[in-house]
């Protein structure tokens, strides 16, 4: 068990000496658990999360019974990963409404790839910006396949028109992984840009979630 470690030894006690950097991921992990289970430290617990769902990705995206099925494990400490997840995506955030949200900017797609990466259905959503380009709302519109049935510009301008935007990134995500956009995703890019600009709204990306991040803007594509 962990209490009998050197103190030295222990994680949180290398974090606040040495800084979170020399941690391995399990040992970062663990300090989040706080406690093991039955026969086993909380570090061989993170660990054994670790190998289980292969990366730390994947394990901070699991769902609840995914989780839960692992003997020993409950709703206690999928809250605790849980949580890791929502304020690293909130942090991101935070960011957008203190920075300008400007095309391709590097803090909108991490928020958009940390928020959308790992979701297992097509979801369609917009970052509403203000006359500074700063966040004014993050608003998931659509959940399905992306295309001109499924994603309604009237749907999105009613939501602009609510909330004051001047302008607007779009994004949505490839539960494949791959990030280049089909043709439904250039073809609907275009109605919301023709539905947008007859209310003096500029749209100023879409962003297409994969593995990585792909700009439609910085391809010329809006």
């Amino acid at each position: 068990m962990i209490r009998n470690w050197p103190i030295k030894s222990r994680p949180r006690e290398r974090l606040v000496n040495e800084g979170a950097d020399v941690l391995t991921d399990a040992e970062l992990l663990a300090i989040i658990l706080r406690t093991g289970t039955p026969g086993k430290s909380v570090v061989e617990l993170a660990q054994e999360l670790l190998n289980h769902f292969g990366d730390l990705r994947s394990l901070l995206a699991c769902e609840s019974t995914q989780l839960q099925a692992i003997k020993g494990l409950g709703p206690a400490k999928f809250a605790q990963i849980s949580a890791i997840n929502v304020i690293a995506q909130r942090s991101l955030m935070e960011q957008l409404v203190l920075k300008p949200a400007m095309n391709g900017s590097k803090e909108a797609a991490k928020f958009l790839l940390s928020k959308m990466r790992d979701y297992s259905k097509e979801v369609f959503a917009c970052l509403l910006l203000d006359t500074r380009n700063q966040l004014i709302r993050y608003e998931e519109l659509f959940t399905g396949s992306i295309n001109g049935a499924s994603v309604y510009p009237r749907e999105v301008v009613k939501l602009v028109l609510k909330t004051n935007a001047a302008t607007v990134i779009f994004a949505h995500n490839h539960p494949s992984g791959k990030n280049q956009p089909s043709e439904a995703d250039k073809q609907i890019t275009k109605r919301l840009k023709q539905a947008l600009d007859l209310i003096d709204v500029r749209v100023l990306d879409h962003i297409i979630i994969g593995e990585d991040t792909f700009s439609m803007a910085e391809h010329g594509l809006v």
